[in-house]
C-alpha cells in the first residue's frame, strides 16, 4: 500500500503542476496574441470558439499524460527498469535529454501517423476538430490518443537511464512546445526554423490542423522530410511570414 500511495501521490502533484502550467502559459500566451493580431496564422478562423470544450477535454486527457509521467518516474523508483538511472550531472544532464528528445520526436512522428490510420482515427478526430487550433488545444485529446503520445514518458525510464529529473525537464519543454505550437500565431519564422534547419516554428504544427496530412512530428522535421509528409509550402509559407509577419501565408 505504501509504493501505491508514492505512486498516487507523484501522479497527483504532476497533474497539479501540469494544470498549473497550462492555465499560466495559456493565458500569457493569450494576453501576448492579443496585443499582436497581426501575427493570426489562419487570419479567416477563430478556434477560440471552442476554447470551453478544450479546456474541460484538457484536464481529462491529462490525467493520462501525468498518469504515463507518474507511472515511468514510479518504475524507476521501485528498481523495476532495465537501468538504474545514471547520476545526476551537467553532462549526463544534458547528453541525456538531447537524446530523449530526439527519441521523443521518433515515437511523437510514428505515434502520431498511426492515429491518422483508418482504424484509429476515431479515437484521434477530437483533436482535429480543432482546425484552427489555440493555446488550449495541445491536451484537446481523447484518452486513448493521449496514451499513444505520451506512454513515452512511461516506457521511456525502462529501457533509457534517464534521470527522473532530466526527464522531468524534458517534460516542461515539451508542454512549452506545446502550447506555442498550437497557439495559432507566430513569432518564430525565420532561417531557423526552415530547409536546411530542422527546426520548427508554430505554421509547422498550424499546417497540420489545417490540411490534416501533413508535418506530423513534434520538435523537429527531418522525419516529415525524410517520409515525404512534410507540407509542400512549409518552408515557403515560413520565409514569406518570416519576412512579412502579417502576410497571408502561401496555401
Amino acid at each position: 500500500m505504501y509504493e501505491l500511495g508514492v505512486f498516487l501521490a507523484i501522479w497527483a502533484a504532476i497533474y497539479a503542476a501540469t494544470v498549473a502550467m497550462y492555465f499560466g502559459q495559456g493565458y500569457f500566451l493569450i494576453w501576448i496574441n492579443n496585443r499582436h493580431p497581426e501575427r493570426r496564422i489562419q487570419k479567416n478562423r477563430h478556434g477560440e470558439d471552442r476554447a470551453r470544450l478544450e479546456i474541460i477535454q484538457s484536464l481529462k486527457s491529462l490525467i493520462v499524460t501525468c498518469g504515463c509521467m507518474a507511472g515511468g518516474i514510479w518504475l524507476q523508483w521501485m528498481g523495476w527498469t532495465i537501468w538504474s538511472p545514471l547520476e545526476l550531472t551537467w553532462l549526463n544532464g544534458v547528453i541525456m535529454f538531447v537524446v530523449s528528445i530526439f527519441l521523443y520526436d521518433a515515437w511523437f512522428y510514428w505515434g502520431h501517423r498511426l492515429m491518422h490510420w483508418r482504424p484509429l482515427y476515431k479515437h484521434h478526430f477530437w483533436h482535429h476538430r480543432s482546425v484552427a487550433p489555440t493555446v488550449w488545444s495541445n491536451y484537446s485529446d481523447t484518452l486513448a490518443d493521449a496514451f499513444a503520445m505520451q506512454s513515452y514518458y512511461l516506457v521511456a525510464p525502462i529501457f533509457l537511464p534517464i534521470p527522473a529529473a532530466v526527464l522531468c525537464l524534458h517534460r516542461l519543454w515539451d508542454h512549452i512546445n506545446g502550447q506555442i505550437g498550437h497557439s495559432g500565431f507566430e513569432y518564430f519564422a525565420d532561417r531557423t526554423t526552415r530547409f536546411p534547419s530542422p527546426m520548427v516554428c508554430v505554421t509547422f504544427h498550424d499546417q497540420h490542423h489545417e490540411h490534416f496530412d501533413y508535418n506530423y512530428a513534434n520538435f523537429f522535421s527531418f522525419w516529415d522530410r525524410l517520409c515525404g509528409t512534410i507540407h509542400p509550402t512549409y518552408d515557403e509559407t515560413v520565409k514569406v511570414r518570416g519576412e512579412n509577419p502579417d502576410h497571408t501565408p502561401v496555401k
